[in-house]
């Protein structure tokens, strides 16, 4: 099956330009990381440094095999059209949902906003049941929020629930 012969820009090269600059973004914000190096020489930024460091060879290569033509090739088992373009909207909805949370989170606390993103991707990525994914959503907010804070003792925004006792 031969392809389409496409524009320069597609969805890979999208991919590989954000892996890029995540790569750069944690390279850059631990150079602002400052503290003593252990007795063996490693300080914080070691391994910050070299997952950045690797993440961004990565998106480099990446980009250039895009560049050159490269692309994923679906697996045997998998049923889609490689040649089909990407769903814009289904992503910039995941993408606002994420958004949403972001915003939300500190107002809303932990739970609230958690569930709403776990409902809000649910129905992004085409739930027919809403019922039961607003019950799973719910349960996943709840969960996790356990998870951490009771379990890992980490610090989670209560928001307006803080003093229903789930710290």
């Amino acid at each position: 099956m031969e392809s389409k012969k496409r524009g320069w820009w597609r969805p890979e090269l999208g991919l590989a330009l954000a892996l890029l600059a995540v790569g750069v973004f944690v390279v850059v914000g631990t150079l602002d990381v400052s503290a003593a190096a252990s007795a063996v020489g490693i300080g914080p930024r070691f391994f910050p440094m070299l997952v950045g460091g690797a993440i961004t060879v990565v998106g480099l290569f990446y980009v250039v095999d895009v560049l050159r033509g490269g692309r994923g090739d679906p697996e045997e088992s998998e049923d889609i059209d490689a040649d089909a373009p990407a769903d814009i909207k289904r992503v910039a909805l995941v993408g606002g949902v994420f958004l949403a949370f972001t915003a939300l989170l500190d107002t809303l606390g932990w739970i609230i906003a958690g569930s709403l993103l776990f409902f809000g991707l649910s129905l992004a990525l085409g739930a027919e049941h809403k019922i039961r994914a607003a019950i799973i959503a719910v349960a996943l907010g709840v969960g996790t929020y356990l998870a951490f804070v009771k379990g890992l003792g980490v610090t989670l925004p209560a928001g307006f629930l803080g003093g229903v006792g789930l710290e």
